[in-house]
């Protein structure tokens, strides 16, 4: 069965209430993210910010030789665009899509005009959200600097592959081996050993660019603890996403 599009179905969204919600839900598009989509360029104008609902974004820092490792992922639980909500048109990063799905974008004026409307001394709730996600998108951008540095690439997989879970409704995910390579900024080769080595444990099955989680549990006891970190500060500053995918 389909399950409808609906706003709601993005963690800061859902969590505004009915008056805020019906100032923006006007001005919310539906538009598809295809996989490999570029929302955002380094130091290019930006126009809009995206509330992905069934859509993944990675936020890549791209070197002058071309190379590129991912820094933070992006799903139902925020929005990609932060810079525009602290106040800047552009960004350091490349923001594209790594998980093919949907989300509703908001024009900047739209968003800026919300963020000054007059609530009294501590603003909208959506003020508040925002800048709580944005503590959080910092927090996933020092714990991956930290993971990529001190934990091996067996480990940094099974981050990723938890980070993507907590974001999709199923245990079902469309991710290469380059791809992960791509975002983890490493050979492929070595994510290949890696995700073998997954697979030979019963934790996980692949097959052509599909990657089946077998047993979560099993892939909690493997990681480090980085997923930990950051998805309890997500959990203390987040609300709870009410049941939209059923």
């Amino acid at each position: 069965m389909t399950i409808p599009h609906d706003p709601r179905q993005n963690h800061l969204l859902d969590a505004l209430p009915t008056a805020e919600y019906e100032l923006l839900s006007p001005h919310l598009e539906l538009v598809q993210m295809p996989l490999g989509y570029v929302l955002y360029e380094p130091g290019a104008q930006m126009h809009h910010v995206y509330f992905p609902t069934t859509s993944i974004v990675s936020l890549l820092y791209i070197m002058e030789d071309g190379a590129s490792t991912e820094i933070a992922v992006i799903g139902h639980e925020g929005i990609a665009g932060i810079s525009l909500v602290m106040g800047g048109d552009t960004t350091t990063c490349r923001a594209v899509v790594q998980s093919t799905g949907h989300a509703y974008r908001l024009h900047r004026t739209v968003l800026k005009q919300e963020l000054n409307r007059p609530y009294g001394r501590r603003g909208g709730t959506l003020n508040h959200l925002l800048l709580n996600y944005t503590q959080t998108l910092v927090t996933q951008i020092a714990q991956t600097a930290a993971c990529n540095r001190h934990h091996s690439l067996y480990q940094q997989l099974c981050r990723r592959l938890l980070q993507s879970l907590d974001r999709m409704p199923s245990n079902e995910l469309i991710m290469s081996q380059e791809l992960i390579a791509h975002m983890l900024g490493v050979r492929r080769e070595g994510v290949t050993e890696a995700a073998g080595k997954l697979h030979r444990s019963g934790l996980i099955e692949y097959h052509r660019g599909h990657i089946t989680v077998l047993d979560r549990l099993g892939l909690e006891a493997q990681v480090c603890e980085c997923y930990a970190v950051v998805k309890k500060e997500c959990d203390r500053l987040l609300p709870p996403l009410h049941d939209a995918f059923h």
